[in-house]
């Protein structure tokens, strides 16, 4: 169950920054792994650095909201679009 807890917190960061960033509202593949990474690495130092440690607090989902919209950047910049040329 923490598990499915997790992937759906991570889509759910994932594409409140592809909105944030105005990239669409319509979700995909990316959406979640870059939620997922983002969620992993901006919720869990955003937690540390807090002092919160590791449980479930507010910085640590900024930090997992911000922390995909970060991935989302770069990955937006390293490979842009298919249909762009």
């Amino acid at each position: 169950m923490l598990i499915l807890a997790i992937l759906a917190f991570g889509f759910l960061a994932g594409w409140l920054a592809q909105i944030i960033l105005g990239l669409g509202s319509r979700p995909d593949g990316r959406t979640l792994v870059a939620g997922l990474v983002g969620s992993f690495v901006g919720g869990l130092l955003a937690s540390l650095l807090a002092g919160d440690g590791l449980s479930l607090r507010p910085s640590g989902l900024i930090g997992s909201i911000v922390g995909a919209i970060v991935v989302l950047v770069i990955w937006t910049r390293v490979a842009p679009a298919s249909g762009q040329r």
